[in-house]
């Protein structure tokens, strides 16, 4: 893994003896009192409460709540175990809780655009992303020497239509087996296989260069230009077995006119890409995004 001084931002600055609880389940009366409850019988102190209820009479319910608890990291364990046998079970709530002193374990996948992985890359140092990024795989040998300017082991994992099955169970071998909490393709220009994505089970983010559902798939600059588009923009979702149609996380646009080529919406477009991955893999790592079918709620 990464070590700490390098991409793995800023220790000093995560919060100790402070967890993150994200919450769903069918809403009804009586929840948002029986999560603080149980909470304050330990002696938690919120700090962060946010709720969205899709709708009152048969609707979802979902919450996020950051607290304070001393000794927090040592006991999440049996507060999981607590929590999930008095409040979770008796509603199916699906549930997580995390500590927030604990940055996440991030594996970035890419071929040869280098500008999301190095603006991921570059944050991570800054700690403005508070994660730890351990691993970047690549089709390419390309960003090898970049990246290991931050100090990140690179893998060179070649990929062709004939080798594809024996590359992905080298990428699993690196990236599979809970070694990491999240993967981010930083323009990964390979579809993953479902069976891929049925043995990593680790969440999955993509950045698409276009506003999804629009201009899916391979050149969407040339053929936004040749349709004349007036805005262009970057989609950061979760990935699915389904080519672009995972729950979307966040999306920008920018203005662009008939001035414009294909290679200056390529330009661009970067800028978007990168701050549209920026914030969704932030998100994520802060614990603020439920998945809901195939939406997401972010707090």
């Amino acid at each position: 893994m990464a070590s700490a001084t390098t991409a793995a931002g800023t220790p000093g600055q995560r919060a100790h003896d402070t967890a993150r609880l994200l919450v769903s389940c069918a809403d009804g009366p009586g929840i948002v009192a029986a999560i603080t409850t149980f909470l304050a019988d330990r002696g938690a102190n919120i700090i962060t409460s946010d709720q969205y209820s899709t709708d009152p009479e048969g609707g979802r319910f979902f919450m996020r709540l950051v607290f304070h608890l001393p000794g927090v990291g040592g006991a999440l364990g049996e507060l999981r175990e607590a929590f999930d046998r008095e409040v979770a079970a008796p509603r199916g709530m699906r549930f997580h809780v995390n500590d927030a002193a604990v940055p996440k374990r991030v594996a970035v996948m890419v071929s040869r655009y280098d500008h999301c992985l190095l603006d991921l890359l570059w944050r991570t140092r800054r700690g403005e992303l508070d994660m730890e990024i351990g691993l970047v795989v690549s089709n390419w040998p390309d960003l090898a020497a970049e990246v290991e300017r931050f100090g990140v082991p690179y893998e060179h994992v070649p990929v062709t239509k004939e080798t594809k099955p024996q590359a992905e169970e080298r990428e699993l071998e690196l990236m599979g087996g809970g070694a990491f909490d999240l993967i981010v393709l930083a323009r990964y220009m390979q579809v993953l296989s479902s069976d891929f994505l049925d043995r990593i089970g680790t969440p999955i983010i993509n950045i698409h260069h276009s506003f999804l559902p629009a201009f899916a798939g391979a050149g969407p600059y040339e053929r936004a230009k040749e349709r004349g588009v007036k805005l262009i923009g970057a989609t950061a979702h979760y990935v699915t077995e389904d080519l672009d149609e995972g729950p979307i996380i966040e999306q920008d646009v920018i203005r662009v006119s008939h001035r414009d080529s294909a290679e200056d919406l390529t330009r661009m477009g970067a800028d978007i890409e990168r701050q549209v991955l920026n914030r969704a893999v932030k998100w994520h790592c802060e614990d603020r995004i439920l998945v809901h079918g195939n939406s997401t709620v972010v707090f």
